[in-house]
């Protein structure tokens, strides 16, 4: 079999489990784990065979035309492109949702709704590899709309609760806020370049025969980034990503690890061509990400859900590898996006264990609960693997990807400004990303110690292991099979440089040592604040309420886990816990970065009411204006009408009485007419 046509079934396998899925989900229920499983599985080997066969070597492209436009110069194909960056990425979304399938065996194995939820799932994975894959833009929109309305599904697979149902619209509208001028920015662009194919576009634009240049190239490219920002939920368009945490555990790490979130960060890597073109849309791409880095760790230090914690963590590392694409180097983008998707995708499912385990989400509950590692000690071992990634500590896969943001930054910031190879414009975004990159380091490993500590370091009453419910043995094993890649893909730094056929991704030693004693500091700090306000707890009763059935399947005890967190908090995001060390590392900060510095106040003031009032308007004047009228022109016919039937009496003396009144009256009518005829 060529390696195109086994490019081709990666993504088909998944979206004919889909169907098949939901076609028979309610008639032969027991086929549902089968054909969720076995298809992702299928092409996750199907996508390594791609990946090994390509070898990081000539890109290998294929393309058959789907349908003519009407013009001749932009058909829309069904094209393939698989170089180093594509045929990794699938592995990588492969591998997790694999991982995920396999988890939510165990994790849903009482769920009425599993069969619809695992075809989603599915189908959300082809989207992703279909994105991976394309090469035509028009192609690439259809996997990227299909993200999004599965993410609306999924998010609100716990429909039954409040939290879910606003979680699944929001993230619906959100990233569709982006979409609109990310579709005007593909048709612009190829109407620019004269093609939909990838390839084409950067082609032109990289060539060194070719004098070609975009007529607007900064227009395009922000249009564009509307679409990435909403898509990877970078600042301003971010804030549907930790509401989307009402959804399943699973969800959660497939959304954040493999699919939809990374999608956004893995389009500017194949068109960063188009963003480079334009200096300013590059600072523009920096500052985004400086200011996403800086916020969302703030805010990751202030949540009390476990998973909002892990959500807003995301948020700031796809703007590391965003800033990695602003100051152009995209082997490092992808390279930290891989390393990612593994840690990131641990941590969610460890995540799912220890709420089961605790039957809470809350880390103030969970730590007077103590307990937890002997409760749950693979999630213990393996989440601690994933903080430590994500912290950036070297020898783990965050330390080296991470590393090669910072390195790139530096190199930007330095390089442009000795040599004067670029614009002011070049050093400046360097600069950016290499500030907030470093602050980044720091308060990334203070949340991350922070959730340790609180989730597994509590000092209160031990809570036996009888107590609770124990997972199915699936969930463990899926733990320790993404704690190797979160412990050691970083170490392939060497081999992946010549894939991504950019430079060294090698860490640098001076951002090496001071990102990393910057990270050690940000660990000391949260614990001596953590053992400076442990003794608060001491004195203080347990914390909130515990979902109830800990005997139960997981995901009931997440769903009335996400139920009960604001009834016992009186807040979504936080909780009135003293002994909370973000209280005290952030100070004043604390309430406005547990709700996300009231962006959605703002938002809700600025668009949400104007919407609204603007909706009640046009409401009335419907049902005032419009109707009345409508009603006024019904109302006339209707009483004639009424008239009418009245003189319906069926008395036949009545109707010859008329009739002779008529022609009296019809008689007079005409004599006086004659007679003022016959007088003038």
């Amino acid at each position: 079999m060529s390696t195109t046509t086994l490019a081709a079934l990666v993504p088909l396998l998944p979206f004919l489990g889909a169907v098949a899925g939901l076609l028979t989900g309610r008639s032969a229920p027991g086929f549902a784990r089968p054909l969720a499983v076995l298809p992702t599985l299928l092409s996750t080997v199907f996508a390594i065979t791609v990946a090994v066969r390509q070898g990081g070597g000539e890109p290998v492209r294929a393309a058959t035309e789907l349908t003519p436009t009407g013009d001749a110069a932009l058909p829309v194909q069904l094209a393939l492109n698989l170089d180093g960056f594509a045929v990794l990425v699938a592995v990588l979304v492969g591998v997790v949702a694999s991982c995920v399938q396999l988890y939510s065996t165990g994790y849903l194995r009482e769920d009425p709704r599993y069969a619809s939820y695992a075809a989603f799932v599915s189908l959300f994975t082809a989207a992703m590899l279909l994105v991976v894959y394309a090469d035509d833009l028009i192609v690439l929109l259809v996997g990227w709309e299909v993200m999004g309305i599965c993410s609306y599904f999924l998010v609100g697979h716990y429909w039954e609760t409040q939290a879910a149902r606003a979680a699944s619209l929001k993230a619906f509208l959100v990233t569709k806020l982006g979409d609109v001028p990310f579709l005007i920015g593909i048709f612009v662009l190829a109407t620019d370049a004269g093609t939909f194919r990838i390839s084409g576009v950067t082609g032109r634009l990289t060539s060194q025969l070719s004098q070609f240049e975009l007529t607007h190239p900064t227009v395009v490219a922000l249009l564009l980034l509307a679409g990435i920002a909403g898509k990877s939920a970078q600042f301003p368009l971010h804030t549907w990503l930790p509401d989307a945490m009402a959804g399943p555990t699973p969800v959660s790490a497939l959304i954040h690890a493999a699919t939809m979130v990374a999608a956004g960060v893995y389009v500017v890597a194949r068109l960063l061509p188009v963003f480079a073109a334009s200096t300013a849309a590059l600072v523009v791409l920096a500052a985004m990400a400086a200011v996403t880095i800086v916020g969302s760790a703030l805010c990751a230090l202030a949540q009390d859900d476990i998973k909002r914690v892990l959500a807003y963590s995301t948020v700031g590392q796809l703007a590391y590898m965003a800033g990695a694409l602003a100051v152009a180097d995209p082997g490092a983008a992808v390279f930290h996006l891989l390393t990612h998707g593994a840690f990131k995708a641990l941590l969610f499912l460890a995540a799912g264990v220890v709420i089961h385990a605790a039957g809470t989400n809350s880390l103030a509950a969970m730590a007077r609960m103590g307990g937890l590692t002997k409760i749950a000690p693979d999630a213990y071992w393996t989440m601690t693997v994933g903080l430590l990634a994500l912290a950036a500590l070297p020898p783990f896969s965050g330390f080296f990807s991470k590393e090669a943001v910072l390195g790139a930054a530096e190199h930007a910031a330095f390089a442009g400004a000795q040599h004067g190879t670029g614009t002011v414009t070049v050093p400046a975004a360097g600069w950016i990303v290499l500030v907030a990159g470093l602050l980044g380091a720091l308060l990334t490993a203070a949340y991350a110690t922070r959730l340790w500590l609180l989730a597994f370091r509590g000092e209160g009453p031990r809570t036996s292991a009888r107590e609770h419910g124990r997972e199915p043995a699936v969930m463990n094993v899926v733990l320790w099979v993404l704690a190797l890649p979160s412990l050691a893909l970083g170490l392939a730094f060497g081999a992946l440089s010549s894939w991504f056929d950019s430079g060294s991704l090698a860490p640098s030693l001076v951002t090496s040592v001071l990102a990393t004693g910057i990270a050690l500091v940000g660990v000391l700090v949260t614990y001596a604040a953590w053992r400076h306000t442990t003794a608060l707890a001491a004195s203080r009763a347990p914390m909130g309420a515990v979902a109830a059935h800990p005997q139960g399947d997981p995901a009931l005890s997440e769903a009335e886990a996400i139920a009960t967190h604001e009834p016992a908090y009186g807040d979504i995001a936080s909780a009135p816990d003293p002994a909370d060390p973000g209280r005290l590392l952030l100070g004043p900060l604390h309430g406005a970065a547990a709700h996300g510095f009231r962006l959605d106040a703002l938002y809700r003031a600025l668009f949400v009411r104007p919407v609204h009032a603007a909706a009640r308007l046009v409401r009335f004047l419907d049902r005032e204006v419009v109707e009345t009228y409508v009603r006024g022109a019904a109302l006339g016919p209707g009483l004639l009408g009424t008239l009418v039937r009245r003189t319906q009496t069926g008395n036949t003396q009545t109707y010859l009485g008329a009739l002779v009144v008529g022609s009296l009256l019809l008689t007079v009518a005409v004599v006086l007419v004659a007679a003022g005829t016959g007088g003038a």
